[in-house]
């Protein structure tokens, strides 16, 4: 009875063919709930596949089509070889890399190691060279190596903070950089033409002796090191440094990347958390793998800190591409900085050591920083004073890394990007968000600092004294219901009952400019078509207002989430901080009331 009320979505999804898994205990796992009758379970686990999309794929570990296993994984990489094939003639000359986290869910027998290894095993199965990691590794180094190689793609195994079932795939392309679209589109159709598994993708022995197979791991190791000593600029100060850092893995892979970053700049060694320092799939001590959570995961940081009398903690994420940074106040508290104040910091120090390198007045016009749409401008405050480009792209380090990569392509130098979710682009080695390096960076910045007397929140109060304070404010709503979300922003782009009729003030803030990139629309622009890249799958536009506020507002991609980012730009020499946080307080209660409308709309607030 399970199996026959399972058969007609079965049949719509794989054209009614059956792909029989050689695991036996992802098959195990369905018999069981077979036996129980789990029908909800079953169809939840094989009713829709996964999307393959641009951030690749991400979902749960499990049996059948929507989850993460060895058959879907073979299925994708098949469908990705295929694409390979198609857009590279030297594909079998130039080859791929695969890395992988310390991911692994038991039940299922899925793990990082092993989908990478059938990964491996389908390119090599096609007559393509595969650089495959013998060893967990932090998700930069397959860009780093992309690029560094000369390879046609790469492939990380990992779901970076997700919850601990889960798993992912991300790809980046020739250029180091992750995937745009056409090629997510061009992928997902590979894929649904090539479900069945070709014969020798199971065969992971065979695939592990070919001569096709190297293991890219010491090099890179050492290249990687090396590459990013071109960002080492107090290499004596850091030497004879007495500051004492902490620094926490979070049971991922960062540890021993980070220690050898730190040596690469000549830093004394972090403290490490004991109880986080080894990957461990289960990540027994926190709640949520996520820095961004702020002080919940870093509570064993914070208490080694106190022991070892450390005022700093540095975080990495579980595969070591973000960076979180706490200091310990002169009252004793502990300050999380957020993802858009460690932009500032790094932003400023990036700058500030490429000024001292270079005394040519005309480099600074080839000069550029990246920020994603939804982060902080400091960075373009900090251009307009300095001289250099600032350019703004769409959410995500895609768009970001490939923007990075034509602008090197042109000859100009690329300095820094960040996005508010503590991610950070501090080399151009890697074209994307890299914690290992930003780690390394921020240390050095640290102990800089530490010789001027100065900690981080004093010299982030003097960025701001000297650029302009940009005070931010970040939430969400949780809502399940899409005909919700979209009459909310449908309501907005309709304000006044008549098509495009965007709302001009917002209680007693006014409105100055509206830019809507689910639509295209960009009241700023002569032609009002927006300049970035629209996307009529998801919902996104963004208020400026003339007090020097900004919002915007955005569906999530992967959450049932209504995002909002607010931010207010102040002049330079208006400093009354508790002032400009009332101001951005009311324009924040301001749009949840107008335009969230809560209660009406029965959205949940973010959980405390």
């Amino acid at each position: 009875t399970v199996i026959h009320g399972l058969k007609e979505t079965w049949d719509a999804t794989n054209q009614g063919h059956v792909f029989i898994s050689q695991n036996l205990k992802t098959a195990s796992m369905v018999r069981d709930m077979v036996k129980e009758g789990a029908v909800e379970a079953l169809k939840k686990c094989f009713s829709s596949r996964m999307e393959f999309g641009t951030a690749g794929l991400r979902a749960a570990m499990g049996p059948g089509i929507s989850c993460m296993n060895d058959l879907t994984i073979i299925q994708t990489t098949q469908g990705f070889c295929r694409y390979l094939e198609e857009n590279f003639g030297n594909l079998k000359e130039r080859g791929v890399v695969i890395g992988y986290d310390a991911r692994a869910h038991p039940p299922s027998g899925g793990s990082s190691k092993r989908f990478s290894s059938l990964a491996a095993a389908v390119f090599i199965s096609r007559g393509v060279p595969v650089h495959l990691f013998s060893d967990i590794t932090p998700t930069p180094f397959v860009p780093f190596t992309v690029s560094h190689l000369g390879l046609c793609a790469g492939i990380m195994v990992t779901a970076s903070h997700n919850p601990k079932q889960d798993n992912g795939y991300k790809v980046y392309w020739e250029n180091g950089a992750q995937i745009v679209s056409p090629h997510d589109k061009g992928i997902a159709t590979a894929i649904e033409e090539n479900l069945e598994p070709w014969p020798e993708s199971w065969n992971i022995e065979e695939a592990l002796k070919s001569p096709l197979l190297k293991d890219p791991y010491q090099d890179i190791h050492a290249q990687y090191f090396k590459a990013i000593q071109k960002h080492c600029h107090h290499r004596d100060i850091n030497k004879s440094s007495e500051v004492k850092i902490v620094h926490t893995s979070v049971h991922g892979v960062g540890h021993a990347f980070v220690q050898s970053a730190f040596k690469a700049f000549d830093l004394h060694p972090p403290y490490a958390v004991e109880e986080q320092k080894d990957p461990d799939p289960e990540f027994p001590t926190v709640k949520y793998p996520n820095p961004e959570e702020g002080e919940g995961v870093l509570t064993l940081s914070f208490a080694l800190a106190e022991r070892e009398g450390a005022a700093f903690v540095l975080a990495n994420d579980p595969d070591a591409d973000r960076l979180a940074i706490a200091e310990k106040q002169q009252s004793g508290q502990w300050r999380v900085f957020s993802g858009n104040e460690l932009g500032a910091l790094l932003g400023w120090w990036m700058f500030r050591c490429w000024k001292q390198q270079n005394s040519d007045k005309d480099a600074v016009k080839s000069l550029y920083m990246l920020s994603s749409t939804v982060s902080s401008k400091i960075l373009r405050a900090i251009a307009l004073k300095e001289g250099f480009h600032f350019e703004e792209t769409l959410t995500g380090f895609k768009w970001m890394g490939n923007r990075a990569r034509d602008l090197l392509d042109q000859g100009k130098t690329v300095l820094f990007a960040f996005e508010e979710a503590i991610g950070y682009m501090c080399s151009p080695s890697v074209l994307d968000k890299d914690g290992v390096s930003a780690a390394a960076i921020a240390g050095e910045m640290i102990s800089y600092l530490a010789t001027k007397k100065t900690i981080l929140s004093q010299q982030l109060t003097a960025i701001y004294d000297e650029y302009g304070y940009h005070i931010s404010k970040n939430s969400y709503f949780i809502c399940h219901d899409q005909d919700v979300i979209r009459s909310l922003f449908e309501r907005l782009r309709n304000y006044s009952g008549q098509k495009d009729s965007y709302p001009t003030e917002c209680g007693r803030f006014s409105i100055s400019a509206v830019r809507d990139l689910t639509t295209g629309y960009d009241s700023n622009q002569p032609n009002n078509k927006a300049v970035l890249p629209t996307s009529s799958s998801s919902q996104m536009i963004t208020f400026t207002f003339s007090n020097g506020g900004v919002a915007t507002m955005r569906t999530s991609g992967t959450e049932p989430k209504i995002k909002y980012y607010t931010e207010l730009c102040a002049a330079p020499g208006n400093s009354d901080v508790t002032q400009l946080k009332k101001e951005l307080d009311d324009l924040v209660d301001a749009i949840v009331e107008n335009f969230f409308e809560p209660e009406k709309n029965k959205l949940q607030p973010k959980p405390e």
